[in-house]
């Protein structure tokens, strides 16, 4: 897996076929830094769309990553969940461990001002979850619970735990993690949440998010939601056509269906945040060592073509996996973000 002058990458060739490329690294210019990988995340929901070749024309450029190479369906480059340690760079990042919203890659070159520190309280190996907490962040801006309102999510994945997650830290807020998965209740048991089965869960919500990335999970949304209630979309479909039940109760409830999409910034913050202050935000949320729960395995980067199709293929029962590069400590403790 060495290679002196450059990098290695995970490309997606064409759907459902990937590997790792041998790429050229260009040195850091001014106001540049080089990362060396400690981890990366791999992001079931949007890299299964993508490794299927999922995503519609219509979204190419606005699915776009921050820092994707190729273009859909492939060969492309993809991913958005990176932790480093900077190799090169102004002298007071050197040795630092940073997040980035980069693909996977064992090493790479980016503008400073693309990186964020991981704070001293957060290990390397939580701090992948930096984007997918970031999306709940935002999603939570476009519909933010009120104090003592009764909140259901629909779909115990990442997001939908972290979403869970957060509005419980909200005072007198009722929360009901729902998922057909009967394993999810032991991260809902962990984090003080109630957990049910669709059939068992409760209903007349105020606000129901659904996460699940299935029809049947959204129609299992409009059935919990109260009078007047409004359903946060946080699935993403792609090409993959969704059935709605607007036939039944959906006029008589006077329900409200919002979507919300993380590269646009949250509604009600918009006006005074950008995205940097967002994703620092979201890392520094990530200190409670509960989130640990949220990874169901690991794997080594040089094995990610395997690991990937295995999990694209069989997506059930997974949270975030997390790539493992080499010259990282699985083993590192709280902290190892810091200087």
């Amino acid at each position: 897996m060495k290679n002196e002058n450059g990098a290695w990458a995970y490309w997606v060739q064409e759907p459902g076929r990937s590997k790792l490329v041998s790429m050229s690294l260009a040195k850091p210019a001014e106001h540049e830094v080089r990362i060396r990988t400690l981890y990366s995340a791999i992001s079931l929901g949007t890299e299964r769309l993508v490794f299927s070749g999922a995503v519609p024309e219509s979204q190419y450029e606005s699915m776009r990553a921050p820092f994707q190479d190729g273009d859909f369906p492939g060969p492309v480059k993809y991913g958005y969940s990176n932790v480093g340690r900077v190799e090169a760079g102004p002298q007071e990042l050197i040795g630092r461990v940073v997040f980035c919203l980069y693909p996977h890659q064992d090493n790479y070159v980016v503008p400073q001002d693309a990186v964020v520190p991981v704070p001293k309280t957060v290990p390397a190996t939580r701090a992948v979850l930096a984007a997918n907490m970031e999306t709940a962040i935002n999603g939570l801006w476009d519909v933010p619970p009120v104090v003592g309102s009764k909140v259901i999510v629909v779909g115990a994945g990442v997001l939908g735990c972290l979403m869970a997650y957060l509005v419980s830290k909200i005072p007198g807020v009722e929360v009901q993690l729902v998922d057909i998965d009967s394993e999810k209740a032991s991260v809902a048991k962990a984090f003080g949440i109630q957990f049910a089965e669709p059939g068992l869960a409760s209903s007349e919500a105020d606000m129901v998010i659904h996460a699940s990335g299935t029809s049947e999970g959204l129609a299992t949304a409009f059935q919990l939601a109260g009078f007047e209630a409004t359903i946060l979309e946080m699935s993403w479909f792609g090409s993959h056509t969704v059935s709605l039940p607007l036939g039944e109760s959906f006029h008589v409830k006077r329900l409200r269906l919002q979507s919300s999409q993380v590269g646009t910034l949250g509604t009600t913050q918009r006006a005074r945040w950008d995205r940097r202050r967002r994703l620092i935000l979201a890392l520094e949320l990530l200190t409670d060592e509960m989130l640990d729960k949220l990874f169901s395995g690991q794997s080594d980067f040089e094995n990610l073509p395997s690991t990937m199709e295995r999990l694209m293929l069989e997506p059930q029962g997974h949270l975030c996996h997390r790539v493992v590069y080499p010259g990282a400590d699985v083993n590192a403790s709280s902290g190892e973000g810091g200087e």
